[in-house]
């Protein structure tokens, strides 16, 4: 059945659903969100208009008012409101589905740990762990190519594109619902290595500032700190610890003369672009980021002037902890850093006694 919500005047008569669905969800959408499950059985709906009828109470599971974060059950019985959408949207979306499984290349990432349970890989920067928004196809669907035979593999988390490191990939639905469960809950442990200009002040520890997500006028989206009592507000936390430091220098503008500071951040929510925001609130933005850095530095670094060339952000998912979903043991994993943050590192903080060295090479 074709759904249509809004549209624009190029398209189609918009053809309405006026009756009530309901959906049995079976053994592979066990353990599922309800917004994720929601956006897959709407195919065509905005995002916004599937938490619009999930908070309005229109979205109901065994009769009963769900949240997204709802973890959906085999066997649950799902009602679906009637929705409008548009056919050319939704012929889209499975458009560019299809066309992601069928580009793809079939690509292996560095693997971290892997059993029949879950597969941890480390991701290089300017990849997207999945296609969209403008992507033609992310991590999960290389290695969906590279492993036909793989008959499930699934995103446990996100790191932006930008991002290197740690990221998770369930191989079985109850794996994936456990972990993503730990993930909720704060149960895991995920440390990240940010490089900042300038001195982070040692006594700097704790970052608790409600964020934001909003649009730009061209639709990109960005985060800011907003105060806790914004009805839009996201608590957010995020734990720094100094791992090393430029010696005092005088304030210059060179790059060759700033000061440098390798931040150990553990991050106890999850939220978009939570570190990078956090850290740019104090005034010291990761170098590198072109979202919340410092631009003018980026410039610098990014040209072969002597210095060490640097041309992403120096945003890495170092450490990661976890409980195996199926044994339970603790699951203790670690990226080292990739070889052009090693060696801009050794540049910009030649006295760093504990990475930079040993990953040379």
């Amino acid at each position: 059945m074709k759904h249509i919500i809004g549209g624009n005047l190029s398209d189609p008569a918009p053809i309405p659903s006026p009756h009530v669905k309901s959906v049995t969800v079976d053994e592979d959408s066990a353990g599922q969100r309800l917004d994720n499950f929601l956006m897959r059985e709407l195919k065509g709906v905005p995002k916004t208009h599937v938490y619009r009828i999930i908070r309005s109470g229109e979205v109901r599971v065994n009769k009963g008012r769900a949240s997204a974060d709802t973890r959906v059950a085999a066997g649950d019985i799902v009602r679906l409101p009637p929705v409008r959408t548009s056919e050319r949207a939704e012929q889209k979306a499975t458009a560019m589905a299809e066309q992601a499984t069928r580009i793809a290349p079939a690509k292996d990432f560095p693997v971290l740990f892997e059993d029949d349970h879950f597969l941890v890989v480390d991701k290089p920067a300017g990849v997207a762990v999945h296609g969209g928004s403008g992507v033609s196809f992310g991590v999960i669907e290389q290695l969906r190519m590279a492993r036909p035979h793989a008959s499930f593999l699934e995103l446990v988390h996100r790191l932006d594109r930008e991002t290197s490191g740690i990221l998770l990939i369930a191989k079985k639905r109850s794996a994936l619902k456990i972990l993503q469960d730990q993930f909720r809950e704060r149960e895991t442990g995920k440390t990240y290595l940010a490089l900042v200009a300038g001195q982070w002040p040692a006594n700097k520890k704790v970052l608790d500032k409600s964020l934001q997500k909003y649009l730009l006028p061209d639709g990109e989206r960005r985060v800011r700190v907003v105060g806790k009592d914004h009805p839009d507000a996201m608590p957010s936390l995020s734990l720094v610890k100094v791992h090393s430091v430029t010696p005092a220098v005088c304030a210059a503008q060179t790059p060759q003369q700033r000061a440098y500071s390798l931040l150990e951040v553990t991050i106890k929510t999850g939220r978009t672009h939570q570190i990078r925001v956090h850290l740019a609130s104090e005034g010291m933005g990761i170098v590198g980021d072109d979202k919340y850095g410092d631009f003018e530095l980026n410039k610098a670094l990014a040209r072969d002037d002597g210095f060490v060339v640097l041309k992403r952000m120096f945003l890495h998912a170092w450490r990661f902890q976890c409980k195996h979903p199926a044994t339970g043991k603790r699951v203790a994993l670690q990226a080292d850093l990739p070889a052009e943050l090693a060696r801009f590192l050794v540049r910009a903080i030649p006295e760093d006694p504990g990475l930079a060295a040993p990953i040379q090479g």
